[in-house]
């Protein structure tokens, strides 16, 4: 297993290990906390050496990420190492049916495939949990709108980004990793936890559950690639939030 460089994984460096203990422990250990029988960074000597410190071994992170999203024959061919991230997140794309172009920036596709996520959960939601939902992410008039109008305002409020586009990816991913692999995410975001989040716990966690239940019969990869995707894409969120925030 090597690391190809990779300007959209780059970033993984920046993080610090407590916040990438959830990807790292995705792509090691399946649902039931046994051990992944295609994982290799459990095997290398930088992680026995340095775990649970993961951030000292981030590259193999990153490398265990491509090599999940390769196939293994051509994974030999290139000497051992998988494919860019761009490649597994558009594959994860494909899986989702998330309308993308593949000629744009990951950070716009990986607004896409939240933005499908967000919306195929926020859908299941009755009209008064949508509203909901929509006041906790600021959106103006809320009480006033239909259920259609209430997820076109919260999606853009998500596209906007910020803070506010930030807590709602944690409430909602925090969600659907539960139903993936039985766990949140790594951090907890205490403060973006809001009494949001405990709408996606009762019924409508219920039902975000059913959606995503299905991937339980997909490859064994989609069972590591899907969830490692969103991760990825909450830790770079993060990571922009906390640039900022120090910015400021």
């Amino acid at each position: 297993m090597a690391y190809r460089f990779d300007t959209d994984l780059e970033f993984l460096s920046k993080i610090s290990s407590e916040d990438l203990d959830g990807l790292v422990t995705t792509l090691t250990h399946d649902k039931d906390g046994s051990t992944r029988l295609t994982e290799e960074l459990t095997g290398a000597v930088e992680y026995k050496r340095h775990h649970p410190d993961h951030a000292k071994y981030w590259e193999l992170v990153a490398a265990e990420v491509q090599s999940y999203g390769a196939n293994t024959f051509a994974t030999i061919l290139r000497g051992g190492k998988g494919v860019l991230y761009k490649e597994v997140l558009t594959d994860v794309c494909d899986k989702l049916k998330v309308n993308y172009n593949g000629d744009s920036d990951v950070e716009l596709i990986e607004q896409n495939l939240m933005m499908k996520i967000i919306q195929d959960s926020v859908e299941k939601m009755t009209d008064e949990e949508v509203r909901e939902m929509a006041q906790e992410a600021g959106v103006v008039n809320y009480q006033s709108l239909t259920k259609d109008a209430a997820i076109a305002a919260f999606i853009a409020v998500f596209r906007a980004g910020g803070f506010k586009s930030f807590q709602i990816l944690v409430i909602v991913v925090n969600a659907v990793l539960k139903a993936l692999i039985g766990r949140g995410l790594g951090f907890a975001a205490a403060g973006m936890m809001n009494r949001t989040a405990a709408i996606l716990v009762g019924p409508v966690g219920w039902v975000i559950t059913g959606l995503w239940t299905a991937f339980d019969l997909a490859s064994p990869a989609y069972r590591v690639t899907i969830p490692a995707v969103i991760q990825i894409i909450v830790l770079r969120q993060k990571q922009l939030v906390d640039s900022k925030a120090n910015q400021a």
